[in-house]
């Protein structure tokens, strides 16, 4: 589809986290058990995402995060939102021992795995991948991580598909992931660097975004003890956006639907955590902090049509 029809986007989301081996060999502790319920609770709560004014919602979930395509290629058929999925390996330390093993020297596996996700289809499905999502977390960068992030540069650089990330603000990790990624000859103007939106230090914001990426203000609703209330979060985008950095943020939930890393599939629970939050309580939130119509077009529409639009090997 073309970039200019994206419309307001969430740019970190996710609908389902499923471990794939577990919900085949034993559906009833997982999705399978409950497929069809599950589904319908899905196409429900994406509904009211629509209704919300909401038009394009990128899946951040990459392989080891439990990602099914096939669930998600469903859901779309009875949604009208335009669903953007994602490959990458999502691990914060060690890679899956199919790619730990593999041998390194000429192309890496995993820079094939995710040219494949993006070029020829997941899960024998037509979808494409069109965001690569990498890790980096309190770990730092593992050997492990170091060479996932290397060889989604690679990738990127191979297909044009922009990069997503997962951060852990305590530990500054979005500049190590932005290091890295440069040393590759990535532009980093075309790198979100996610979960940023856990910090208030402004000076880490601002050396990130004075790099050239975007940053993910991408956990609203997660108000839990120890993170960050609705009161910061508001606080620093409209900060931010002060300083004239409006068309370098996006805005997001990181909110899963449905989970089998929980018995009861849901997960923390948080009321403001819900995919309208943002529509219809952080917009106003942050137009009465003087965030003006025009900011949020950039950080709800333009930013990431431009992420998700510009397109290209280089």
């Amino acid at each position: 589809m073309d970039a200019g029809a994206l419309g307001r986007t969430l740019m970190h989301e996710h609908v389902v986290n499923v471990n794939a081996e577990v919900d085949r060999d034993q559906p009833a502790m997982s999705l399978g058990g409950r497929r069809a319920e599950v589904l319908a609770e899905v196409v429900t709560a994406l509904q009211a995402v629509v209704d919300a004014g909401i038009s394009t919602f990128v899946d951040a979930t990459a392989v080891g995060h439990g990602r099914d395509v096939g669930f998600l290629a469903e859901v779309n058929r009875q949604v009208d939102l335009h669903i953007v999925v994602a490959t990458g390996v999502y691990t914060f330390d060690e890679l899956p021992k199919m790619f730990h093993y593999r041998p390194r020297g000429g192309r890496d596996a995993l820079t094939e795995l995710f040219v494949r996700d993006i070029r020829d289809g997941i899960a024998g499905t037509e979808v494409r991948a069109g965001i690569i999502k990498v890790a980096t977390d309190r770990q730092g960068v593992t050997p492990d991580v170091d060479r996932l992030l290397r060889a989604a540069a690679a990738a990127h650089r191979e297909t044009g598909v922009p990069l997503t990330t997962h951060t852990a603000v305590a530990h500054r990790t979005g500049l190590d992931q932005q290091r890295i990624l440069a040393e590759e000859g990535v532009d980093l103007s075309r790198v979100v660097i996610g979960h940023s939106g856990d910090s208030t230090d402004l000076d880490y914001l601002r050396e990130i975004l004075d790099r050239g990426s975007l940053i993910g203000a991408d956990r609203f609703g997660l108000y839990l003890p120890g993170r960050l209330g609705p009161d910061e979060r508001i606080g620093v985008v409209a900060d931010l956006c002060a300083l004239g950095y409006s068309d370098r943020i996006v805005l997001s939930h990181d909110k899963t639907l449905y989970s089998d890393w929980w018995a009861d599939g849901k997960g923390p629970q948080v009321p403001e955590w819900v995919h309208t939050h943002i529509s219809t309580d952080v917009l106003p939130a942050l137009r009465k902090r003087g965030v003006d119509d025009r900011m949020i077009e950039q950080m709800m529409v333009d930013n990431p049509r431009r992420v998700l639009g510009t397109t290209g090997a280089y």
